[in-house]
């Protein structure tokens, strides 16, 4: 079988899987943030931590929810990798210098999971489970939250209020992304992925010599950094790592693992408001700048030329051959599209073309399907800018789901479409003129502070593209391990993935507030193929011309250059 056929059924493979579980698992998620009900377990929780889960919130308090929750976990987090010396199952590693571990606190609380160390090689079994696992699933439960609040700002009129957020919040955790990935790890387990505690020990290598290397609880953080759109690895391989993916199956697997909560909340959305129809709208959004950019890739990865490319059967550098071009090509555009970050292949060794699809992926928004949350709200933002744009054509006062789209409401979507090029583009052009890293530091990035190499300039852009839209994935070729870059990284990641929740939630109280509009002839069918490709449209013209300029500097020049 050719190397491009058995990409291309791997994707209708994948395809088909998220398919057959698009309905049951939307239509389940949306039950979950509906019921009025809570179980025994949910109710400990609850008296644990002092909240009543029955009581409404209004934007501003549901906002002060997520962010003090989010500020304790950055503290716990942070602690526990200082103090990890003291602690069991230390394995013997050092605390973890404060730079990085301010960066890897902010990382995990963020949903991103850049890392800036060797996970093997730097962390214990009681921080990657009792920390690192732990904000895998915190951080996702947060941004399925506040998706839901922005849905009930729309389902909800005459009221400010979006829910409960500690509601939400166990919710999220207990009913959906436990039981999921209790499932996940044991088919991760039944592939191969290893699930123990053990110490570090020596392994022999082929090639004569020894090699140290630890086990650990691999498989049941694999799961929830791919369910809940985080990223990261326990090894510094990450999922190009045999005992975190170690075949072709678990492979597909995680990819489906990546794109399924993503894909099916359009389902919740549309069974939340009452209308079907207008999940699906998004939903063929989402697919069709999936689909497309998985195309790309695949065709600037397999149209490869000279002698070296057709003996290897393709551009075989930086990828696993377990699973090959196709099956990269795949797993890179899944992850740089949602906010994962995890890795199965080398990015930095991708053509020029190649790597700029991957960044542009995340400079969209991450919103194609976007993370767990993040990419609904993120694409339910664009669909306000796109009946905006659409009223201004026609003289006609926009509306979306029966909510006036005022000067209000345009305001929040338009901060919010702004923040994180400002962090992007802001970031990456002070790296570049404050000559950072140093010249000391020899990689490829060092050389771009000059102007003088593409590919370095495409490293710092990528790594500030990854930190502010909260994905976490790396060209890999730039040593962030300094403190410029844990600093301003993790700055960046914070920033881009909070500001936006103001605005998000803000919107969400303004649209609640509403009485609803009935719609009339004039009334843009949202519903409707047409809007769908007016959205495609916005997305590309409105966020991705914004770094069209930086794009050009970095992976253009250079794949045009090949």
């Amino acid at each position: 079988m050719s190397p491009v056929l058995a990409g291309v059924l791997q994707l209708l493979a994948l395809m088909a899987a998220l398919a057959l579980a698009y309905r049951p698992l939307g239509d389940y998620m949306a039950k979950v943030y509906e019921s009025k009900k809570h179980l025994r377990f949910e109710k400990w929780i609850y008296k644990a931590i002092g909240a009543n889960p029955d009581a409404e919130m209004r934007w501003p308090a549901y906002l002060r929810g997520v962010l003090v929750f989010s500020l304790a976990s950055v503290l716990f987090l942070y602690g526990l990798m200082r103090l990890q010396p003291h602690l069991p199952g230390s394995l013997g590693f050092k605390a973890i210098d404060p730079d990085q571990a301010f960066n890897t606190a902010a990382s995990f609380v963020s949903n991103t999971n850049w890392q800036s160390y060797a996970g093997e090689q730097a962390m214990g079994h009681l921080v990657q489970t009792g920390g690192l696992a732990v904000q895998n699933f915190v951080s996702a439960a947060v941004g399925i939250a506040v998706a839901v609040a922005l849905v009930r700002g729309f389902a909800r009129s005459r009221t400010g209020e979006l829910g409960n957020f500690w509601a939400d919040l166990v919710r999220g955790t207990v009913r959906i992304l436990l039981p999921l990935s209790v499932i996940g790890a044991v088919v991760l387990v039944a592939c191969g992925a290893i699930q123990n505690f053990s110490g570090i020990h020596e392994v022999g290598q082929f090639v004569g010599g020894h090699q140290q290397w630890n086990g650990g609880a691999v498989a049941s953080q694999e799961v929830i950094k791919e369910l809940g759109t985080n990223g990261g690895g326990y090894f510094n391989a990450n999922s190009a790592h045999p005992l975190e993916n170690p075949n072709a199956f678990s492979n597909l697997f995680e990819i489906f693992l990546i794109l399924l909560i993503p894909f099916a909340i359009t389902r919740t959305f549309g069974r939340m408001v009452g209308n079907l129809k207008q999940g699906y709208a998004i939903l063929a959004t989402m697919v069709t700048i999936w689909i497309g950019f998985t195309a790309l890739m695949m065709w600037t990865e397999f149209a490869h030329h000279g002698p070296a490319f057709d003996l290897a059967g393709g551009a075989m550098e930086g990828k696993e051959t377990r699973f090959g071009i196709g099956a990269s090509a795949i797993f890179s555009v899944a992850t740089t599209l949602t906010s994962t970050g995890a890795v199965n292949s080398f990015h930095s060794s991708n053509t020029g073309l190649g790597g700029g699809l991957n960044m542009l992926g995340m400079q969209l928004g991450e919103i194609a399907p976007g993370g767990v949350g993040s990419g609904l709200y993120g694409m339910l933002i664009m669909a306000i800018i796109a009946v905006f744009i659409a009223g201004l054509m026609v003289g006609r006062t926009p509306e979306y789901l029966g909510k006036k789209i005022g000067t209000r409401e345009i305001k929040f979507a338009a901060c919010y479409i702004l923040i994180t090029p400002v962090l992007v583009l802001g970031f990456t052009a002070a790296a570049v003129a404050l000559k950072q890293p140093p010249e000391s530091i020899t990689n490829t990035a060092a050389n771009a502070v000059g102007g003088s190499h593409a590919h370095g300039f495409s490293e710092i852009l990528y790594a500030y593209t990854s930190g502010a839209n909260n994905n976490g994935s790396a060209f890999a070729g730039l040593n962030a391990d300094t403190p410029w870059y844990n600093t301003t990284i993790g700055l960046a990641m914070l920033l881009g993935r909070f500001l936006p929740m103001v605005f998000v939630l803000a919107l969400a109280g303004s649209l609640a507030e509403q009485k609803p509009v009935p719609a009339t002839a004039g009334t843009l069918r949202t519903e409707k193929p047409l809007f769908t490709g007016l959205l495609v449209g916005t997305i590309l013209i409105v966020t991705g011309l914004t770094y069209f300029p930086a794009l050009a500097l970095g992976p253009l020049a250079e794949g045009l250059a090949s």
